[in-house]
Order: C-alpha cells, then structure tokens, then sequence
C-alpha cells in the first residue's frame, strides 16, 4: 500500500474518531446497572440453587468484558471528548475490572505505538518469541517462554496475575499521577469488596466474585491474545515496520456472533482499532462497513480463531506464527540438508 493509499485510509477512519455523549452515557447505563443488577440476582439466587448463582455470574461475566471495554476506550480518551470525564469513567470502570487505568493507559500506549515491530516488544503486549530467539535462548528461557505460552498458565493463571500483581503494585519510575490513581483504585477495591463481604458474608462473595473475574478475566486475555496472534500476522523489524500495516495487517477483524459482538464492544474490529484509537468501540463496526480497504483485513471466526492455540512461535523466515511441534520439524529438515551439503562436499 503506497503512503498516499496509507494517509487517505487514516483519513476515511479519522471522521469516526468523534465521541458521542449521548452513545457513552446510554452505553455506561446498558452495561453497568445490569451487572449489578445481576450481581444482585446471583446473591439471591443462592438460596434457591448454586448452579443458578454460577449461571447467573457467568453473564454477569460477559457485562464485566463490556465494562473493560469502556476502560479501554477511556485510557484512549475516545469515550467522552472531555479529558476528565475519561479519566473519572475510566477509574470508575478499572474499580469495577479490578485494572490500574493510568498504569495501563501508558502501557497500552506504548503497545500501539509498537504493536508488531520485532525490535520494541515487551511492554502492553503477548510475549513472542522468534524462532531464532527461541534456538539460541537459554534452557531456563526457554521453559519460561513455554510455560507462559501454555493455554492452562495463559487463560488460567493469567487473570490472577492480572488482577492480584500486575495492577495492584506501581511500575518501577511511575510518575505521581500514575501512583496515585493505582493507589485510589487499591482502595477503593479493598474498601468496597470488604463492604459486600460484611453485607453479604465472604463465602457467598467468593461464590459470586471469584467466577465472574477468573472466566471475564480469561475471556479477555483471550480477545487480545487472538487478535494478535494468527497464522499471517504482520511483524517486522524497526527499519522496516510501518504503523499502518501494522495496523491492518497485524489486528485481525474477529468475526462474532451479534450477541457477543455486543458484549465484547464490537472489539473484535480490532484493525479498525489500531489504525484509530481514537473511534469509540460504538463507531468502529461502521468505520469498517464505510472502508472497503478495511474489510480485506484478515478475517476469524470463533471456530477459525482456536487455531492460534497452536501458535508459539514466529518465523521471520516464512513470516509467519508455527507450533513448537513445527519447529521440531523444521530442524530435522535444516538438519537433514545440512548432512545432505556436507555429504557431498566430502565426496
């Protein structure tokens, strides 16, 4: 795509980048008081039956999702015009999701401004090894590379440490802005979850809680895992990455059902997304529709999109993600022909 192509792109999204205030409040009020409403159920519920209760928290699960995604939208300020309204959403909302909003605000930031590029990862981003960082890294790198790339370690232990780690301590040189705000949302967690415990008692709490943040919590680790992580996605070196292919050709467009679509914030138009951060999650499935480029993004369904659990590793070489059991295969073919070469050299 030539730069002319590449700047009338980004201007055919730029006039969805606006907010509407009328679209967020409605949105804030479909989303947050049927969680509690729900929440409130599922206490009830307890008396009559426990599998009512967890059926009850597993959609209250799906409303938590679409919380996050007002968070995301927040940290981006494309949610509200008004830079303070953001900012008292967002911490409203990262309370609610149990995530630090201006600890993630930077680092999502930084993932966007480095989604791909090969030579800056490892800030906001799923850890990814090259093949040929993978051959040279040490035994103990490798079994920790292997460990975190398990789907058991990633989408079951994953949203502990999200949620018991990652948000709840300040990064090391974090400005006072930054510290603050992790230590308001701290409080206000322990202040309001030690309230429902006394109200409600901490056995039906941990009933209630516990499956409602372990499944939204590995739902969304899995959202922004797929979206990333398939079979052709984009990934190149500094010299070379590019911002809009980045964009576009690393971010699939996640294909869902209409009822989960809703529920996920039409997130799954992520390319939309990385191209405009700015476009509120309410405009982006209409920025696709209006972009006919956009709509050749790469396209995954929910049965096309489980395929990327295999994915492990990216080979520069065929430019695409392969499975460690690929990777074995690849080797004893470089092996083979380096015998081959070798054979006939000697003779």
């Amino acid at each position: 795509m030539s730069r002319q192509k590449q700047t009338q792109l980004r201007k055919s999204v730029a006039v969805f980048a606006n907010s509407d205030v009328r679209r967020s409040v409605i949105q804030l009020v479909n989303t947050i008081l049927p969680f509690l409403v729900l929440w409130f159920l599922a206490y009830q519920s307890l008396s009559i039956s426990i599998w009512l209760t967890l059926g009850l928290a597993v959609v209250a699960s799906g409303f938590v999702i679409r919380i996050f995604i007002i968070f995301h939208d927040c940290t981006h300020s494309s949610f509200f015009k008004s830079p303070k309204a953001n900012r008292m959403v967002g911490t409203l909302t990262g309370i609610i999701t149990l995530f630090a909003f201006e600890k993630w605000k930077r680092s999502h930031a930084i993932h966007h401004a480095t989604s791909s590029n090969l030579d800056k990862r490892g800030t906001g981003d799923v850890w990814v090894m090259t093949v040929n960082e993978y051959k040279e890294a040490s035994f103990w790198r490798r079994l920790a590379y292997r460990l975190y790339r398990n789907p058991i370690i990633m989408f079951g232990l994953g949203p502990l440490y999200l949620f018991l780690l990652s948000n709840r301590f300040n990064r090391k040189g974090a400005r006072r802005k930054e510290r603050l705000n992790t230590y308001f949302i701290n409080l206000s967690i322990v202040v309001i979850y030690a309230s429902l415990i006394w109200i409600v008692g901490w056995q039906a709490f941990l009933t209630i809680q516990l499956p409602i943040l372990f499944l939204s919590g590995s739902l969304g680790i899995w959202l922004f895992y797929v979206q990333h992580q398939f079979e052709d996605s984009y990934f190149e070196n500094e010299a070379e990455w590019d911002y809009v292919k980045a964009a576009v050709d690393g971010s699939s467009y996640y294909k869902l059902p209409k009822i989960i679509q809703w529920v996920t914030g039409n997130i799954g138009y992520h390319h939309v997304h990385h191209l405009s951060p700015k476009v509120p999650n309410y405009h982006l499935e209409d920025a696709h529709e209006s972009t006919p480029p956009l709509q050749k993004a790469t396209t995954i369904t929910l049965l096309t999109s489980l395929q990327s659990i295999r994915f492990r590793l990216y080979d520069e070489a065929s430019r695409t993600f392969i499975s460690f059991k690929e990777l074995k295969t690849l080797q004893k073919n470089t092996n083979v022909n380096i015998s081959m070469k070798t054979s006939v050299q000697e003779k």
